[in-house]
């Protein structure tokens, strides 16, 4: 008799203790899919968005109250999570979060990280994404530099940019151009971001992305022209603008939304954080179909 009732606690106690565990796990919020950019030569982090039924959504920003920033670093920052990186469009290697801050001054919701890829070393504006998102792209992936006939097709196509707003360049200096094939069908597209000296005092930007055409030339899908002089530069020296700051730069690419063409995901600086924007293919166009940002702190 004293046996059985030994045994009946002991059954008691451990359906407890399954029950207890059972609703841990159920009280735990799951994380949902996210995509981060690689950046600060694959020693950082930030988030661009969740991604939600084949959709982009906002994640926590560093300027959100400091409870939602907590949240989130608790859930996406923990040490040791690994991440995929995504590079060429593709899965290229691997994201592991180090550390993170959530009551840092300027960088709350960053995390520092150790990135690996036998395809690719990380360095100044050859940047990554990173995502626990599905990968549908089974490819090897494709990013490369231009030959040398490309980047002239492709200059071409950059300087008509700056003639159409009235600008004659005379040197034609560019931070990278990037051969991407969002689809896998053996045609590259192109991601660039260019450069003029419109005077000591003015710079003129262009970010344009081109694709093959039925003729086999490249044409313009998508381009952004804007200008910016010294009064307009918050650190007063357009030293900062040459070096990349302002300049909308590729990211890489990444079929978040398993349609079989690879979504554009670029990256800008300024003085108080990160901007991000993502491009989707519509017709032979390049949309602009998420805008975002991350605020550091000021200058």
């Amino acid at each position: 008799m004293k046996y059985r009732n030994v045994s009946f606690f002991a059954i008691v106690f451990a359906l407890l203790g399954v029950g207890q565990i059972a609703f841990a796990q159920k009280a735990k919020p799951a994380a949902k899919p996210v995509i981060f950019a690689v950046l600060n030569d694959g020693k950082s982090v930030e988030p661009i968005a969740y991604v939600s039924n084949g959709k982009l959504e906002a994640t926590a920003d560093g300027g959100d109250a400091a409870n939602i920033i907590a949240a989130f670093n608790k859930t996406y920052y923990r040490p040791g999570t690994v991440y995929r990186m995504i590079f060429g469009s593709a899965n290229a290697g691997s994201v592991t979060i180090r550390s993170s801050n959530a009551k840092a001054d300027c960088a709350p919701n960053v995390a520092t990280t150790t990135s690996q890829s036998a395809r690719t070393s990380l360095k100044g504006f050859v940047m990554a994404l990173a995502t626990n998102a599905v990968i549908t792209n089974k490819a090897a992936g494709v990013r490369r530099k231009p030959t040398a006939a490309e980047k002239t097709e492709i200059d071409a196509l950059a300087k008509s940019v700056f003639v159409a707003s009235r600008l004659t360049p005379k040197t034609l200096r560019y931070h990278n151009l990037t051969a991407l094939d969002v689809d896998n069908d053996g045609n590259v597209e192109f991601v660039g971001s260019y450069w003029i000296e419109v005077d000591k005092l003015t710079r003129g930007l262009v970010f344009l992305i081109a694709e093959k055409t039925a003729d086999g030339k490249y044409a313009i899908g998508h381009n952004a022209f804007s200008t910016i002089d010294q009064a307009g530069t918050m650190s007063g020296d357009l030293k900062d603008v040459d070096g990349g700051v302002y300049h909308e730069l590729l990211l890489d690419a990444f079929d978040y939304d398993g349609d079989g063409v690879a979504e554009i995901f670029t990256y800008t600086q300024s003085f108080e954080g990160s901007g991000f924007n993502v491009y989707r293919r519509n017709g032979g166009k390049w949309t602009n179909v998420f805008e975002g940002s991350n605020y550091h702190c000021g200058y």
